[in-house]
């Protein structure tokens, strides 16, 4: 009997422009230059994002946090997102990304909330760890509402894909 190991696709992140869409596939023009055809599975489901306030975000929410070092190592978000109710778990943890140089994504659950002179911190919790946030007062906070197919072409896209 004989067994090969397949080896596990590698996931790919392409950060691009979406150029066009049609029924079966999107092309998304990368900041490279580089044209990446995607097929779209026929069940796609489509998020828009929305501008939401700190004041949504409660010990319970479940967020995406894109943080980097601030001046005293501690991570500082330049982006947040509150996760709806379906959505949680998605892509729960932390791990390096590709936003702006030393960025981190972070999508955990909410514990703590706490406001200082400097601003509002945030404790998060995912399997396996937590991590302290510092929010500062200009970082934008947006929250996901159902879109459809038809208002992809010309957004910004950005997506882990998975290649064979």
């Amino acid at each position: 009997m004989l067994a090969i190991a397949q080896q596990a696709p590698v996931p790919t992140r392409v950060r691009g422009a979406v150029e066009s869409v049609d029924a079966e596939t999107m092309t998304v023009k990368a900041r490279s230059g580089e044209i990446f055809k995607l097929r779209m599975a026929g069940d796609l489901r489509v998020s828009g994002v929305v501008k939401a306030d700190l004041a949504d975000i409660k010990p319970g929410s479940f967020i995406g946090a894109t943080t980097v070092p601030g001046p005293d190592g501690a991570p500082k978000a330049v982006e947040i997102h509150i996760f709806p109710e379906e959505m949680r778990g998605t892509g729960e943890g932390s791990r390096s990304w590709d936003l702006k140089p030393n960025s981190s994504m972070t999508n955990a659950t909410v514990s703590e909330s706490s406001v200082s002179t400097d601003g509002h911190t945030l404790l998060v919790k995912y399997k396996g760890g937590e991590k302290r946030i510092d929010i500062a007062p200009e970082t934008p906070i947006v929250t996901f509402v159902p879109g459809d197919k038809s208002e992809l072409k010309g957004i910004q896209y950005s997506r882990q894909t998975i290649s064979s």
